[in-house]
């Protein structure tokens, strides 16, 4: 794909959504950690439903730490592989506390130091939080980034790199949130909606399915 037909990919992205926002809900970038910890294998709707019940009851490290992990199972004992969650989480909880101050870190080496964190999660808390150049990869993009050609590659970190080399500069810091939106509600994996897609006539997919 041609940096001409990216730039009006993104264009048109911003058209609709100048200020697209991620679905977890948070406050706080310690809000934001936790709930990326959660997330992962789960939606976001099940996992706002379970932080609109801890968060007003423990939205600190040392809040939730102090609930042990019984206490914290409780409340997200609805979102999958919660018991392995609840052991991350706990333990980042105690991390920050102790070495960072009960602060959420702001680079890369300390967030992926933290268990339950990777890569894809580090880089949301750098983009969304932070407001880093970061490109976090999910299945969404990724599919998104292959289907229509803009950043194709055959595993997660190729298409990180691509995206964040090819992407518009001017678009980089908010393409992660476009790109999720529109793998999760247009471009699906069974059946993309390709008929009613703002990007139709740009996305060099061979396969293109009619909304009928």
């Amino acid at each position: 794909m041609n940096a001409a037909k990216r730039l009006e990919i993104f264009r048109r992205f911003h058209e609709d959504n100048p200020e697209p926002k991620t679905e977890l809900a948070y406050s706080t970038p310690f809000e934001l950690l936790i709930a990326v910890i959660l997330s992962a294998q789960a939606t976001d709707v099940g996992v706002n439903k379970a932080t609109a019940k801890l968060y007003p009851v423990a939205n600190t490290p040392e809040a939730i730490y102090a609930l042990g992990y019984d206490g914290l199972c409780c409340y997200i004992k609805t979102i999958g592989l919660y018991p392995s969650k609840a052991k991350n989480v706990l333990e980042t909880c105690r991390i920050l506390i102790e070495h960072h101050q009960s602060q959420v870190p702001d680079n890369r080496e300390a967030l992926e130091a933290l268990p339950g964190v990777g890569r894809k999660t580090a880089n949301v808390v750098l983009n969304t939080a932070f407001r880093q150049f970061t490109m976090a990869v999910d299945t969404h993009i990724f599919r998104v980034a292959n289907r229509t050609n803009i950043a194709p590659g055959k595993n997660v970190l190729e298409v990180e790199r691509k995206l964040v080399k090819f992407v518009p500069k001017d678009y980089l810091l908010d393409a992660h949130h476009w790109l999720i939106l529109h793998g999760r509600y247009v471009c699906k994996a069974r059946r993309p909606q390709c008929g009613s897609c703002r990007i139709e006539d740009l996305c060099e997919y061979k396969h293109k399915t009619s909304d009928d």
